[in-house]
């Protein structure tokens, strides 16, 4: 290592971010990176530790510890500490295909897990990924190579980071590689569930162009929503890689459902994005509404932050679990992911609008109320947890029911598996948890397999990007073994 004590002789420097007030005008990223002399500084700070958690990619008690991708942190932290931004990047590129998506997305379960975070601040790994990968395209480190084909063709169904990954390393691997998204652009959710102020959708488009010169062929608007088609893929490929995500978005069916302008959130944030690309302006259904978004989730957040943007007269956000603690709790102790408080972007945004925290805790929406067939607000009851059966459980407080306005209810609670379709226009088998069974990444029917959230259910984008990779390796296996 380049300075053992660099831990101690220089502290952490996050990216510097644009104003609330001021990045709120746009739809445009607003971190804006160190240079590089200040980021080789913080590179110098990864200790070199002889058990090095960030890069574990384990799960222990439901949560993460260290990065899923198992990238070499601490090797790449060394090296843009030495200023050899060319090795830091052939060794950033050997674990993870799309640093550009991960450096930006990414909640970075690595610096939770980070030696440092025990009793200070983490090595700012997160950052250091995205000084490495934008330097890399600056300098025109990346190079592009076409491999040799070995007779096999793979189709792959969507076109979200499971199926690009998936993509990336078949084609790596020797197999002739078709992608096929039924959106109009590529990227699946990277394209339109997560708004340009995280990821512009110009950095998507940087990558696909790669990927297309690398010799993957990409096919938009391409809808496999029939037996018919799904059978003609199974002729025409040696095998089927379903990357269809976990599109089924949880609803909340209760009383004043049908009513206008309730919708899932993904839906939202597809109709901003596709405005801003098709008509360089955002959508405005938000704007000069109270707004109500029900979930807690990075989805929640990402509403809040586009709702403010379309100019919402109010925004309340309901979440049904209490308030997380400041600090880690007994039963949440280091190297896993922390579970505390935080406040991330959009809802930094709010607080300096509205002069508040937007966040409602636990909140148990109970009926939707209108007028003229549009909604003008809910009635919601306020919970407390309690221990039933030495478990804590939310348990509804009586007679705390109050009415909330809200014209425009953005639901954004999860997804709660694959599209029931997949099952009888491929024929192959879902699990209990309603996403597609597999064993070995192969699924029920021998040509097909499946991976990222089609398979595991909802999870990060770098968990779908290590579960493309797998998968491919595993599809080389089942032919070459």
């Amino acid at each position: 290592m380049g300075n053992i004590r660099g831990f101690l002789d220089f502290k952490r420097v996050n990216f510097k971010k644009l104003d609330s007030k001021q990045r709120i005008k746009n739809f445009k990223e607003f971190s804006q990176a160190l240079s590089k002399e200040e980021q080789e500084i913080q590179g110098g700070r990864c200790m070199n530790c002889g058990v090095a958690f960030c890069q574990a990619g384990l799960i222990e008690e439901n949560k993460e510890i260290g990065c899923p991708l198992r990238n070499l942190i601490p090797e790449w932290n060394d090296l843009i500490y030495k200023g050899l931004w060319e090795q830091a990047y052939e060794r950033l590129d050997l674990t993870n295909p799309f640093p550009e998506f991960t450096g930006r997305v990414c909640p970075a379960p690595c610096e939770d897990s980070c030696v440092c975070a025990i009793n200070g601040a983490s090595v700012s790994i997160k950052n250091n990924e995205f000084a490495i990968i934008e330097n890399a395209f600056k300098e025109k480190f990346i190079k592009i190579s076409k491999p040799n084909l070995n007779g096999k063709k793979m189709a792959i169904v969507g076109s979200g980071p499971a199926g690009l990954a998936c993509g990336y390393r078949l084609n790596e691997l020797g197999f002739k590689v078709s992608i096929f998204e039924r959106s109009d652009r590529i990227g699946g959710l990277l394209m339109y569930g997560i708004p340009d102020m995280k990821l512009e959708k110009s950095v998507i488009n940087r990558r696909v162009e790669l990927l297309k010169k690398s010799g993957i062929e990409f096919h938009c608007s391409y809808d496999i929503n029939s037996k018919e088609k799904a059978n003609k893929l199974l002729k025409d490929y040696d095998g089927v890689v379903l990357c269809t995500g976990a599109s089924k978005a949880i609803d909340l069916n209760i009383k004043g459902r049908n009513l206008k302008n309730i919708m899932f959130a993904v839906d939202f944030l597809t109709m901003n994005t596709k405005s801003l690309l098709d008509k360089n302006a955002p959508n405005d259904l938000a704007k000069n509404k109270d707004v109500l978004i029900i979930g807690s989730g990075d989805t929640s957040v990402d509403c809040v932050a586009v709702a403010l943007r379309q100019g919402a007269k109010s925004i309340t956000r309901f979440e049904r679990s209490p308030k997380r603690p400041l600090k880690r709790v007994q039963n949440n102790p280091w190297p896993l992911k922390a579970d505390i408080f935080s406040t991330d972007y959009g809802l930094e945004e709010a607080i300096a609008v509205y002069g508040k925290d937007v966040r409602m805790y636990q909140k148990l929406t109970k009926e939707f109320v209108g007028e003229n067939g549009f909604v003008k607000g809910v009635y919601a009851s306020d919970l407390k947890r309690e221990a039933i059966n030495s478990k804590m459980v939310n348990v509804e407080i009586a007679n705390s029911s109050k009415f909330y306005k809200a014209d425009l209810i953005l639901l954004a609670m999860g997804f709660s598996g694959s599209e029931n379709e997949l099952k009888s226009n491929f024929n192959i088998k879902f699990d209990e948890k309603n996403n597609i069974l597999t064993n070995d990444y192969q699924t029920s029917h021998k040509k097909i397999f499946a991976c990222g959230d089609a398979r595991m259910g909802q999870a990060l984008v770098v968990w779908a990007i290590k579960d493309g990779l797998e998968c491919a390796n595993s599809i080389y296996k089942s032919f070459f073994a």
